[in-house]
């Protein structure tokens, strides 16, 4: 068969149904170059890349099925792989995407092992900021610690396809983690799951770990967790008593000493409390300072916060100006420099500088949010890190399609000064959640 690679001619030999793909999906190329440029404001020649990019990823399938596909006997593998590869990626970049929760910073709302689905056209789907990368994966290749796996030279800018639903307050969100020091695209950064506590123009403050919206407490999620620490007239408790109550995060100190630290839902805490082997069931609250003022966002001095004793904070909102003092220069510095991409501005003595020129207030160019773990205390999250832009979320968590359990044990990990430094987690598998299979995300 002669083969001709004249577009026009190409098209002719095609079947009907194949030009009306060919057509819907150079429309559909279409928009999203044009929402790329217009939208925004690509440079034009990058544009026009992605659009040729895509639309010889299309033509190229179908050059191949029409022509190449009969001739290998392995044609039929090939022709399924490449669609699979386009159809993919599509959906997965701009409809959903399948994500695995790997810790219990979400317990017991979201539990590790679990499987979920992340809707994308909720809050609007983000246009990829690194459209050219490997199938399938995030940002390293798959079998490799540090080879990327997307082309770092070609970048697109931050534009959003406007969704049928806002962020509110509650919802449990995806997006890429902010404070990541490693130099990748936006769109490259870990992915990390929340729930979202406070949205743009929200007060937000932590009182004795409860944490309060607009001076109004927070609906408690069903299956928060806290720590407690658990005195006991023996050893430790049961296996078989923590398995019969889900508790998993928990660990000890000094194995001699009867003292244990467990990560509880109201729920289970009162199983604690109920249990004869119990001496005593205290939550384990951090005071005012008890964090110290270098390890809680805002990393000041003058902000002497804990993870139980927080705020107040305002959440920063797009086109609200805010007056700069010596206090929220430290909450709004990386924001402006880093995530607002104004890197000279700064703090000289008691005034503020954009480059040369003094300033005295700033205006907010995005929205932010404020995201908190259910396990809270037991969670990397913005009262660590801070706020999370708008430009760095991914979508919305919608339910477990499935959903692994280990019997996970943790040990304390201690430096040479024989101070605990983290913990070493062993885990073992243990069976499916049947019962998690398609749970929906509260």
């Amino acid at each position: 068969m002669d083969i001709t690679y004249n577009p026009i001619e190409l098209f002719r030999e095609f079947r009907t149904r194949t030009k009306v793909i060919l057509i819907v999906w150079t429309v559909f190329n279409l928009l999203i170059s044009g929402m790329y440029l217009f939208g925004a404001g690509a440079p034009f020649l990058n544009t026009l890349i992605f659009f040729l990019i895509w639309e010889l990823a299309i033509w190229g399938y179908y050059v191949y099925r029409y022509n190449w596909k009969q001739r290998h006997k392995v044609g039929e593998w090939i022709d399924a792989i490449i669609f699979a590869v386009i159809a993919a990626t599509v959906i997965r970049s701009l409809f959903i995407e399948a994500y695995q929760i790997p810790t219990s910073s979400m317990e017991k709302s979201l539990m590790v092992g679990d499987f979920l689905f992340v809707s994308k056209i909720n809050y609007g789907a983000r246009l990829p900021m690194t459209p050219i990368s490997f199938p399938f994966a995030h940002h390293t290749m798959p079998g490799t610690d540090d080879t990327k796996s997307y082309v770092e030279g070609f970048q697109m800018p931050y534009y959003r396809i406007p969704g049928f639903q806002k962020i509110k307050n509650g919802d449990v969100v995806v997006f890429n983690w902010p404070d990541e020091r490693l130099d990748r695209p936006v769109d490259k950064k870990e992915n990390y799951i929340k729930r979202c506590v406070a949205i743009p123009g929200d007060t937000l403050q932590v009182i004795d770990g409860q944490v309060w919206i607009n001076g109004v407490a927070e609906k408690v999620p069903t299956m928060r967790q806290f720590e407690y620490e658990v005195k006991t007239n023996v050893p430790d408790l049961p296996k078989r008593f923590y398995d019969e109550h889900d508790i998993t995060d928990r660990y000890q100190f000094d194995p001699s000493v009867p003292i244990h630290y467990l990560h509880l839902t109201d729920e289970s805490r009162k199983a604690v409390q109920t249990n004869p082997n119990v001496v005593s069931c205290d939550t384990n609250l951090h005071r005012k300072g008890q964090d110290g003022h270098g390890t809680l966002f805002p990393f000041s001095k003058q902000h002497v916060w804990s993870r139980d004793f927080y705020g107040p904070l305002v959440i920063p909102k797009k086109g609200v100006t805010v007056a700069l003092d010596s206090a929220n220069y430290y909450i709004y510095e990386r924001l402006i420099q880093v995530y607002e991409n104004h890197p000279d501005f700064q703090m000289r003595g008691t005034k503020f500088f954009m480059g040369d020129e003094e300033i005295t207030s700033y205006t907010f160019e995005m929205n932010y949010y404020f995201m908190m773990g259910d396990n809270r205390h037991n969670s990397l999250d913005s009262r660590a890190w801070g706020f999370v832009p708008e430009d760095h979320i991914v979508g919305k968590a919608l339910f477990v399609a499935f959903s692994i359990k280990h019997d996970i044990t943790r040990r304390p990990v201690y430096n040479q000064f024989g101070q605990m430094v983290g913990q070493e987690e062993i885990k073992k598998f243990k069976g499916i959640r049947w019962n998690r299979i398609f749970m929906g995300i509260e």
